[in-house]
């Protein structure tokens, strides 16, 4: 008999060599015809998979799960993918499937076939995909010899899946999964039928791939999906993609003029006037709330010797990333892809006391790391970047409170900038690192505690330390559910050893600063593009790169209009004037669609009794103000969140709990 240990705690006996369905279907019939998969600790595994001895060397925890299991939610996708696969190889015979994993909010299958797809195909294929799921085609796994399953993908063309084979470890077990007549080799696990994929799925976007992503191997065709639980999971799904596209930061950089990027400098941004506004605007916000915070500012070379790079470790394993040159006298030099051991350099020079510590070292240091051409995507991955970067040089029992304050300032600043910190993530230690498991559960007991000293209960992310230590992750979520992670906290014990960096203690003796490198914005390039989509451009008065536009009805308030932008100017608002021959109404559309938080309109009434009418962009209708009381009232909303707090020191704003 077997054993199996359900959720509540309860044990049940179960005949050898039982089913998953045999499980649910002894506890009800209806039960059965909901379950899709099973979980046995922590494996997911088919249904109808026998629970035999090698299955069951664990502690017999076991769980039915049914569509609504996150879980199954996977394998609805992972299946998809193979429906996908059987419905092409259907249309179009002799096409060769490759791989076809998940990916987040759906999967994708690459494909060899020497004609290429095109975006009419994919309507054919996803009918002929629903055909599928209506045959009810049954799933079921098969265990193949090794030598066996090589041969027969090679005898019916599927040169690429044999190859996989032979590259598989010689003790992997090889399965192939039958769907009706269709069979693909697979790990799984597999739903029971098609009909449990559902029709909720979509063929979105086709694009070029290589086998293996080598680009010196053969061309691949690769069609992308999303597939989800339900039609309704589906529609909020597209409308949130639909959503998305029109927050794309890329075509609200070129529509509001603040940046473009080209060819002949991939990676590298051409910052527009207004876009450098937002920039320096962003970069003054953030220089004030450090140096309240007790930072000191220091700026590093751009390019170093590459001994430099070697002496940190980074020339082992970034050199792949780096910008190197070579000088005519035979210099090796990089440009700089991180500032951390540039900050131990300013570290080193003289004797350091634990007097000075913590020491909060920031600097906006504007980095180049190799990312290749088809990884760039607009703002969030350049080649050029400017990190928001500090290093902590602290006392290993200053870790704690240094992390609690930095986690309180980080989720004050996110929510100045409008983004909701959903989460922190605890990545804890990978499975290859470096340390004793004594060291990782102090440093990880360390980080979590501060968190907690913080007001955050962090969520484990299980192995995604870095190998040196663990770090902090925030996540942060924008205004249409999406998920950013944005900010950083990392413990490193091992560069300050590398470099030598050293103080002396209390007692007389020298000793290594633990070095906590923190980041609140990540890159001021991908916080940025963040920052255009969360407000899909209409940023809040602050920040506006042209906060406020004062246009004419008329010619006879031209030099009204010109007074009012002298006196907005005057007190370090962003105020420009509108005196073209053009009617109000096409001036308050064009600047409008331009995203100007705030126009002032004015006439001959207005110039005559000293008013204003301000319109607010998204607003109903106008607010008619004196021009003391409009330059009072937009003084208040356009002064940035640490300025007021500064002036207003009784008030606190605390953000939000996560």
């Amino acid at each position: 008999m077997i054993d199996l240990v359900f959720p509540d705690g309860s044990s049940r006996q179960y005949p050898d060599g039982s089913t998953g369905r045999d499980v649910a279907a002894a506890i009800s019939k209806s039960l059965e015809k909901k379950a899709l998969l099973i979980k046995l600790d922590g494996q997911v595994l088919d249904l109808d998979r026998a629970l035999t001895p090698d299955l069951l060397t664990g502690e017999r925890k076991f769980e039915i799960l049914t569509r609504d299991a996150p879980e199954a939610l996977e394998t609805i996708r992972h299946d998809t993918a193979h429906v996908l696969a059987e419905a092409v190889q259907e249309l179009f015979p002799g096409t060769q499937v490759t791989i076809g994993p998940n990916v987040e909010d759906g999967f994708y299958y690459d494909f060899a076939r020497d004609e290429p797809f095109s975006l009419d195909d994919l309507a054919t294929i996803e009918k002929r995909m629903k055909e599928i799921v209506d045959r009810d085609e049954k799933i079921t796994r098969e265990v193949w010899d090794r030598d066996e399953a090589i041969r027969h993908f090679d005898e019916i063309g599927e040169q690429y899946k044999a190859q996989i084979i032979r590259d598989l470890p010689g003790t992997d077990t090889i399965t192939v999964y039958r769907q009706g007549a269709w069979k693909d080799l697979c790990r799984g696990p597999h739903l029971p039928s098609t009909k449990h994929v559902g029709k909720a799925f979509k063929l979105t976007k086709l694009a070029g791939a290589y086998w293996r992503g080598d680009q010196n191997n053969a061309q691949l065709q690769r069609i992308y999906g999303t597939s989800w639980a339900s039609e309704a999971d589906l529609e909020a799904y597209l409308k949130r993609i639909e959503e998305a596209e029109k927050r794309d930061h890329r075509k609200l950089g070129k529509a509001l003029g603040l940046f473009h990027m080209q060819e002949e400098g991939r990676g590298m941004v051409f910052w527009h006037p207004k876009g450098w506004k937002l920039w320096q605007t962003l970069e003054a916000y953030m220089r004030r709330s450090l140096d309240r915070a007790g930072y000191i500012e220091v700026k590093t070379p751009q390019v170093l010797d590459k001994t430099f790079w070697e002496n940190s470790g980074h020339w082992d394993k970034y050199r792949a990333n780096m910008f190197v040159c070579e000088t005519v006298e035979g210099e090796i030099l990089s440009l700089k892809p991180m500032n951390c051991p540039g900050h131990v350099q300013i570290w080193n020079v003289g004797q350091r006391s634990y007097r000075e510590l913590p020491m909060r070292m920031a600097e906006f240091g504007a980095c180049h790391r190799y990312e290749p051409s088809g990884a760039l995507h607009g703002l969030m991955r350049v080649r050029a970047f400017t990190q928001d970067d500090a290093h902590i040089f602290c006392r290993e029992d200053q870790i704690v409170e240094e992390t609690e304050r930095f986690i309180r300032l980080t989720r004050m600043i996110h929510a100045d900038l409008g983004m909701t910190t959903k989460y922190i993530a605890l990545a804890t230690r990978p499975e290859l690192r470096a340390g004793s498991d004594e060291f990782w559960d102090k440093a990880e007991g360390m980080l979590a505690e501060a968190a907690r000293l913080a007001g955050v209960e962090p969520v484990i992310a299980e192995g995604d330390g870095a190998f040196y230590a663990p770090k902090l992750d925030f996540i942060v979520q924008d205004a249409i559910g999406r998920e950013w992670t944005c900010g950083t906290l990392q413990l490193d014990y091992v560069l300050p050893e590398r470099l030598g960096a050293e103080y002396v203690a209390e007692d007389g003796s020298k000793k290594r600063p633990v070095m906590l490198h923190r980041a609140i914005l990540g890159s001021f390039e991908r916080f940025i593009g963040i920052l255009l989509e969360n407000y899909a451009g209409n940023l809040p008065l602050w920040l506006a790169p042209t906060q406020i536009v004062v246009a004419t009805i008329t010619s006879d308030a031209d030099d009204y209009a010109r007074t009012v932008v002298e006196r907005l100017t005057a007190m370090g608002l962003r105020a420009e004037v509108d005196l073209r021959n053009e009617k109000i109404n096409y001036k308050i559309r064009e600047h409008s669609l331009a995203k100007v938080p705030v126009i002032a309109v004015v006439g001959r009434k207005e110039a005559e009794t000293g008013q204003v009418a301000l319109r607010r962009l998204g607003g109903e209708g106008q607010q008619i103000l004196s021009l003391d009381e409009a330059l009072s009232v937009l003084g208040q909303e356009a002064t940035p969140p640490d300025l007021v707090r500064a002036r207003a020191p009784q008030a606190t704003r605390e953000p939000a709990q996560v």
